[in-house]
């Protein structure tokens, strides 16, 4: 908030929407306390959850701009935006999906957070960290919020999730959902967030890879991982599944993590920009099946073209 407004200690207001037209009322809070802070403390909090002041960053660039007053207090939900009617068979609440991790009998269950539609690197390493930790399923959890500019929409990742799970897993491996929450781009900060909404979720570890929600050169690409080692023991049962890069190499004819593959060059994976794939796509050509699933990659061309009609 801008301005206190005259809200103090013992005020109810409700929380509303601003994604959904009519601004309806997503919860209640009762404030407990009402703290003005300078403009150096949000700076100070901005740099220690981003790494960086740089106001082109864009998870930065929202938290800088939400005003100068803090409020706590006890938040009852009344309802969850737009995303249970837009996504009936995605979205889930944390209790439902432990729910139905249980009604699964599934034990041991591996996570996997996306905002992208998955390639056959994803897919790949998906079966492998469930293989390795000898999961009993996976948890594929999508981003429905706000993305960045560019990104796939939510509906689209969804449909290409789902065909290429339906495709090229097993029956009751692989459990579709997915949540409201806007990306931050707050790269080892928030894969402690993610894995604190994995671990609540019911799920036993959570995949975390490369440049795990970064952005741009802010973050060094496994510093997503490394965050977890001043993790003090115990705050955290959940536990990291630690990849790599994954691509299909030539060589072995199949999906690897490229740090395990020493005697590899750059030359023997088959590694496509985004930039690229894009292209083909808005040209209605397929990237090859090495990298994207056919199935999946007729979900984006139609897309893709759509743009352009």
């Amino acid at each position: 908030l801008t301005k206190e407004s005259g809200l103090k200690a013992g005020t109810r207001i409700a929380l509303r929407d601003p994604n959904v037209e009519g601004h309806p009322v997503l919860a209640v809070m009762d404030i407990d306390a009402v703290e003005q802070v300078s403009d150096d403390q949000i700076k100070s909090m901005a740099e220690k959850i981003f790494g960086t002041l740089d106001p082109e960053h864009p998870g930065v660039k929202t938290f800088t701009s939400l005003g100068n007053t803090v409020l706590s207090g006890p938040i009852q939900v009344l309802n969850f935006s737009y995303f249970q009617a837009d996504f009936p068979d995605t979205f889930r609440t944390a209790v439902e999906i432990r729910n139905e991790i249980a009604q699964r009998g599934w034990n041991k269950v591996v996570a996997f957070q996306t905002r992208n539609p998955m390639h056959r690197a994803h897919e790949e390493l998906c079966r492998m960290a469930k293989e390795r930790l000898g999961a009993d399923g996976i948890v594929i959890h999508m981003l429905l919020g706000q993305l960045k500019q560019g990104d796939i929409p939510a509906p689209v990742r969804d449909a290409c999730i789902r065909k290429m799970v339906e495709v090229y897993f097993e029956p009751n491996t692989v459990m579709i959902t997915g949540y409201g929450f806007d990306m931050l781009y707050a790269g080892p900060r928030e894969a402690v967030l993610h894995a604190v909404f994995r671990q609540n979720m019911g799920t036993t570890h959570l995949i975390v890879g490369r440049d795990h929600a970064g952005v741009g050169d802010y973050y060094g690409p496994f510093d997503a991982q490394t965050i977890f080692d001043e993790v003090p023991e115990g705050a955290l049962k959940i536990e990291i599944f630690r990849a790599d890069n994954t691509a299909f190499s030539k060589k072995l004819g199949q999906v690897v993590m490229m740090r395990e593959a020493p005697d590899h060059t750059k030359d023997d994976f088959i590694a496509l920009s985004g930039t690229k794939v894009r292209e083909m796509l808005g040209k209605g050509i397929a990237p090859p099946p090495e990298f994207s699933r056919p199935e999946v990659a007729q979900i984006l061309m139609d897309y893709y073209q759509s743009l352009d009609a």
